[in-house]
C-alpha cells in the first residue's frame, strides 16, 4: 500500500461540526453507560468491606474496590470520548459521506470488554448540505482517500504527532482479551500503589549512650530494666530473614533475657546481690568492660502473696490470626495452671468498646475460667484506653492490700478509639499505680505493634513488658517465670556508678538509653524507676578506657582542675550504689559497693561463663542496633565467642541465640 502524501494536510480544510451526528454518538453512549452500570449492580459485584480480621486484610479488600472503580471510570472515559471520535471518524471516511450504520437511538451497544470502547451503530442522519459533502471530499483527497463511496483509511499523523497520539491512545484505551460468559474479568493491577510494609511497628527512637569524660561527668544514673520485649522482637525478624528496625533493639533486653546463675541474696528483707567482674574489652584491644551482675531474692511458695489478677484482652479484628488471640489464649491457660486455688482472676475484653466476660473467680474453679478464655472471638476496632478503664475498676471492686493486684494488659498493637492520648493513659496507671494496682503488657503480633506505648504504659504501672511471639515464649514468660512477673521484691530501683577519675579516663553504660535518670534523681525517692519480681537477675555493663590510654576519644581540659582521689580509693575503678524500695514500704534502701581492680580478670576467657555469655550477648545487640563503639568486631567473632560460653543450656535459649547470630549474617535490613 502507498502512503499518502501527508504535507497536503495542512492544506486540507476541517469539516464543520454536525450537530445531529453528535447527538446520535452521545446517545449511544450514554445507552451503552447505562446497561454496563445496569449490569455492575447484579449480585455478582464485590461484597462492601464491613470488617476485616487484620489491617493488612482490610487493606487488601479496599485496594482491590479501588482498582475496580479505577478500571469502571476509565471505561467510561474512554466510551465518552472514544465514541463521538469513532462516530466522526466513520462519518467522515464511511461510503457515502458515513453515518454509522442501523442502531435504534438509546439502543446499548453489544457486550464488550470492560477497557474496549464499544462500537455502536445508528440509524441514517439528515445528509449534510453539498457544501459541507463538497469539503469533505477536499478534506478525503487530501488525506490520500476517496469521496466515492469507497472508504478511505484513517488519519496517518507524522513524527511525534503521531507517537505522542499512539501513546495516549494506548494508555487509555486498553484491548481486553475475551472472558468467559459469568466469569469476571481479572482485576488491573495498580502499580502506583504501595506495597504493604513488612514491618509498620512502632518503636521508640533513642540514641546510642555516648562515651563520657570521667573527669568532667563522672557520675551515670538510670532506672534498672528487667524487660525483654525488644529480643523477642528481633528474634521474629531474623526467622523471618531481615534485621529488626535499629530501633527496636535495646541493649539491656537482649541481655536480661537469658537466665544466669548470680551469686544470690539470703533474704527478701535485703533482695538484691552485686556481684562484679572487669574484663578485658573484646572489641576494643586496651578498653575493659566493669560487668554488674544483680540477682534478685527469688520468693519461696510459702512467701508468696496471693494474687488478683484482671486479663484485660484485646479482641478487636485484627487480633484473630493464630499469632495473636489463639496465642494469647493458649499462653493465659498455661498461667492459670501455675496459679494457687485461693488466687482469683476476672476477663475484661475490648473491642469497639469493651466487656466484662468473667467476674473475679477463684482459681479452685478452674474449669469456668478456662471456659470464659475459649469464648473469645476476635471483632471490631480498638477501644482499648475504655478497656483499660473497665479492668481497674473490676480490680480496685476486688481490691486486696495483702495481694498482689494485677492487671495484664494483652494486645497486638495501638488503641484507635476512645482515650488515646499517651499522656492521659499514662497518668491514669500512675495514679492506679500509687492505689497499689499495678500494669503488666503481653504484647503478640506484628504490623501495627506500638513497643513505643506498651513500653510507657508498664513503665508506669510498675509492671513488665514481654512480647510474646512463640508459645515457648508464653511459656518461659508465664510458666517458667511465672513469680517474676507477678510478685515484684522491690519497686523503684536504680543504679549510680561514680567513676575515679584518677584510674577512668572515659566511660560508656551500654544500653538503658530510655531509662536514663537525672544525678538527682537518685535520691528522690519521688522519682519512679523500675520494679524487680522474684527471682529477677538484672546485668549493667561498661565499658571503661584507663587513663593514659592512647585510644581515649574525649580529650582532657586544657583548663580543667585535677582532683586527686583518696588514698583509700586509689585502688577502685568507681563506686556502685543501689537504692529500691520494698514493695509495701514508701522510704528508699541503699546498697553501696566499691569497683576494685582486685575484682578483675586478665582475659575473657578467665571470666565466668555467665559474664561471657552476656557480653557477646550486649555485642550482638550493638551489631544489630549499629552502634559506633565495636570497631571490626562482627558476627563470626559473636558467633565464636558464644559457641565457647554457652555451657548449660536446659531450654535451648543460648543455642537458639547462636542460630540468630547465624541469620544476622545474611538477613536483609
Amino acid at each position: 500500500m502507498i502512503e499518502p502524501d501527508l504535507t497536503r494536510l495542512k492544506d486540507a480544510l476541517v469539516p464543520p461540526p454536525d450537530r445531529e451526528a453528535k447527538r446520535v454518538a452521545l446517545g449511544a453512549a450514554m445507552a451503552a453507560f447505562e446497561k454496563s452500570a445496569a449490569e455492575a449492580q447484579g449480585s455478582t459485584a464485590p461484597q462492601r468491606l464491613s470488617h476485616a480480621s487484620s489491617p493488612t486484610e482490610g487493606k487488601r479488600k479496599m485496594r482491590q474496590t479501588l482498582h475496580f472503580n479505577r478500571a469502571l471510570a476509565a471505561s467510561i472515559a474512554a466510551l465518552m470520548i472514544g465514541a463521538p471520535a469513532a462516530f466522526m471518524l466513520s462519518r467522515n471516511y464511511a461510503p457515502g459521506g458515513g453515518s454509522i450504520s442501523s442502531l435504534p437511538i438509546g439502543r446499548a451497544a453489544p457486550p464488550a470488554e470492560v477497557a474496549v470502547a464499544p462500537r455502536m451503530e445508528a440509524p441514517a442522519v439528515v445528509q449534510p448540505a453539498p457544501v459541507a459533502r463538497e469539503e469533505r471530499a477536499k478534506t478525503a483527497d487530501a488525506l490520500g482517500g476517496r469521496a466515492d463511496g469507497v472508504a478511505a483509511p484513517p488519519p496517518r499523523l507524522a513524527g511525534s504527532v503521531r507517537k505522542d497520539a499512539e501513546q495516549r491512545l494506548s494508555r487509555s484505551i486498553q484491548p481486553a482479551k475475551p472472558v468467559a460468559e459469568g466469569v469476571r474479568p481479572p482485576m488491573s493491577v495498580d502499580t502506583n500503589v504501595a506495597p504493604e510494609s513488612e514491618f509498620r511497628d512502632r518503636f521508640e527512637s533513642k540514641e546510642t549512650n555516648p562515651v563520657k569524660s570521667a573527669a568532667t561527668e563522672p557520675v551515670s544514673t538510670f532506672s534498672i530494666d528487667v524487660d525483654t520485649a525488644s529480643y523477642a522482637v528481633a528474634r521474629r525478624a531474623l526467622n523471618a530473614g531481615r534485621l529488626p528496625p535499629k530501633d527496636s533493639v535495646r541493649v539491656e533486653e537482649f541481655v536480661n533475657y537469658f537466665p544466669y546463675d548470680y551469686p544470690k541474696p539470703e533474704s527478701a528483707q535485703t533482695p538484691f546481690k552485686p556481684t562484679i567482674t572487669v574484663t578485658p574489652s573484646p572489641w576494643n584491644a586496651g578498653n575493659r568492660l566493669v560487668h554488674v551482675a544483680i540477682q534478685g531474692y527469688a520468693l519461696q511458695s510459702a512467701e508468696r502473696p496471693r494474687a488478683n489478677l484482671v486479663f484485660l484482652i484485646d479482641v478487636s479484628g485484627s487480633m484473630s490470626p493464630q499469632d495473636r488471640l489463639p496465642l494469647i489464649k493458649n499462653a493465659l491457660r498455661m498461667l492459670v495452671d501455675e496459679l494457687k486455688p485461693e488466687d482469683s482472676v476476672a476477663v475484661v475484653t475490648y473491642a469497639s468498646g469493651s466487656g466484662v466476660a468473667l467476674e473475679p473467680t477463684k482459681v479452685a474453679d478452674k474449669a469456668k475460667i478456662l471456659a470464659a478464655l475459649d469464648a473469645l472471638g476476635a471483632g471490631g476496632s480498638t477501644a482499648g484506653a475504655q478497656g483499660i478503664q473497665d479492668a481497674y475498676r473490676l480490680a480496685e471492686s476486688n481490691f486486696d492490700r495483702s495481694a498482689v493486684n494485677r492487671v495484664i494488659l494483652a494486645t497486638d498493637g495501638d488503641f484507635n478509639v476512645g482515650v488515646t492520648d499517651q499522656s492521659e493513659l499514662k497518668g491514669l496507671i500512675e495514679r492506679k499505680r500509687e492505689k497499689g494496682v499495678f500494669l503488666s503488657i503481653l504484647g503478640v503480633g506484628q504490623g501495627n505493634y506500638n513497643d513505643a506505648l506498651m513500653q510507657s504504659l508498664a513503665q508506669n504501672g510498675n509492671g513488665a513488658a514481654v512480647y510474646v511471639d512463640t508459645l515457648n515464649e508464653a511459656r518461659k514468660a508465664l510458666v517458667e517465670e511465672a513469680s517474676s512477673t507477678l510478685f515484684p521484691i522491690a519497686k523503684d530501683v536504680k543504679i549510680q556508678v561514680e567513676w575515679n577519675p584518677a584510674r577512668v579516663s572515659e566511660y560508656r553504660l551500654i544500653g538503658y538509653e530510655t531509662r536514663a535518670l537525672r544525678r538527682e534523681d537518685f535520691n528522690n525517692d519521688k522519682v519512679d524507676a523500675g520494679d524487680v519480681g522474684s527471682g529477677h537477675r538484672v546485668t549493667a555493663i561498661y565499658e571503661i578506657t584507663p587513663t593514659g590510654s592512647e585510644k581515649k576519644l574525649v580529650d582532657d581540659l586544657r583548663y580543667g582542675k585535677k582532683t586527686a582521689a583518696p588514698a583509700a580509693a586509689e585502688s577502685e575503678l568507681g563506686f556502685l550504689k543501689l537504692r529500691y524500695k520494698l514493695p509495701k514500704e514508701e522510704a528508699s534502701r541503699l546498697i553501696t559497693q566499691p569497683i576494685a581492680e582486685q575484682q578483675s580478670v586478665e582475659s575473657l576467657a578467665q571470666a565466668p561463663q555467665d559474664v561471657r555469655f552476656s557480653v557477646v550477648v550486649a555485642a550482638f545487640a550493638q551489631l544489630l542496633k549499629g552502634a559506633p563503639y565495636l570497631s571490626d568486631y562482627s558476627y563470626d567473632d559473636v558467633i565464636a565467642l558464644a559457641q565457647s560460653a554457652k555451657g548449660d543450656d536446659p531450654f535451648g535459649y543460648r543455642a537458639e541465640f547462636v542460630n540468630l547470630a547465624r541469620l544476622a549474617k545474611s538477613a536483609r535490613p
